[in-house]
């Protein structure tokens, strides 16, 4: 595992821009991230002038150094990374995107791009797991007592709000989209090897997997996003093939949450929304028995149709 030792405190890089993407995938039900340098970094490079726009810039340095095809992307956020700085002195800024792929086969990449699962860099975002519970109870602790350390009571209530509302603790719900607000306070509190307070004190089967520079940071941002979008957008389509089954389609969206969804009440919601239209073809599942395949529907692609919109992901485990 790398620690802190390991990851760059200050380093110069050719541009005071850099693009940087994030690209998710659900590959046999895995949520996916592409990434280079050995899964320490995000894809990313220097803004050009010979780039008309950023995006373009995004889709033609993303394939030229992963191999890897775009299809839907989205700019993500800003950052300003106040580790590394370009030669004449200015901090680096981030400029990231977020896009949704089809993996491709480990042959059709760069031999520097990887895939990964994205729940190396954040096991306690998959409340899914069986150790979920004490993945939350080894790292609550150390934040409870950040918590109580607080100098005065007034600081003390707001550390503790914040710690409940970000992991669903003394009364509040789990969210997923938290995603980046969970990671900050661990970074806050010194539990991952990115933080400047790091001691080294959880191993990282809890801590996940560091990542150079920011671009943890920017993982955990663009998970949050997808997370939110997938509430009122259809993005999933983008992620699936052309035809799947209600029961592929339910546990792909439960991996990019990290939350199981009740399958009756899915199905009803999804048949409810008419968000998808059977193939009159069906494919044989694992038990043997055949399952109806389905295709999305493409008038719920047209935005006129969208404003009462929402997939049914959260909210009691449906």
């Amino acid at each position: 595992m790398q620690t802190t030792a390991d990851l760059p405190s200050s380093s110069y890089s050719d541009s005071a821009a850099e693009l940087v993407a994030v690209l998710f995938a659900v590959t046999d039900f895995s949520a996916r991230v592409l990434t280079i340098h050995d899964g320490s970094l995000l894809p990313f490079g220097p803004l050009k002038p010979v780039h008309h726009s950023l995006q373009a810039g995004a889709r033609t340095w993303v394939h030229q150094q992963t191999g890897q095809p775009l299809g839907y992307i989205e700019q993500l956020y800003t950052f300003v990374d106040m580790k590394r700085s370009h030669h004449n002195g200015q901090a680096v800024i981030n400029i990231s995107y977020l896009g949704l792929v089809k993996e491709t086969a480990e042959s059709g990449l760069t031999l520097e791009a990887k895939w990964q699962d994205w729940y190396e860099y954040f096991p306690w975002e998959d409340s899914r797991r069986p150790q979920h519970a004490h993945i939350l109870n080894q790292l609550i602790l150390p934040m409870q007592n950040w918590v109580d350390a607080a100098p005065n009571q007034e600081i003390r209530n707001q550390r503790q709000q914040r710690l409940n509302l970000c992991w669903g603790i003394n009364g509040q719900h789990w969210i997923a989209e938290n995603a980046l607000l969970r990671y900050e306070l661990m970074y806050e509190t010194g539990l991952i090897a990115e933080s400047p307070y790091y001691d080294n004190q959880l191993p990282p089967q809890l801590t996940g997997l560091p990542m150079q520079f920011n671009h943890r940071r920017i993982l955990a941002t663009a998970v949050s996003r997808l997370r939110a979008k997938l509430q009122y957008r259809p993005v999933i389509f983008d992620l699936m093939p052309p035809q799947f089954t209600l029961y592929q389609l339910q546990r792909s969206i439960e991996v990019l949450n990290g939350v199981e969804l009740h399958k009756q009440n899915f199905r009803r919601l999804v048949n409810n929304q008419q968000l998808v239209v059977a193939t009159g073809e069906t494919m044989v599942a694992e038990r043997g028995r055949p399952a109806q395949l389905y295709r999305f529907n493409e008038n719920v692609l047209q935005e006129s149709l969208l404003s009462g919109y929402r997939l049914p992901l959260i909210g009691n485990h449906i």
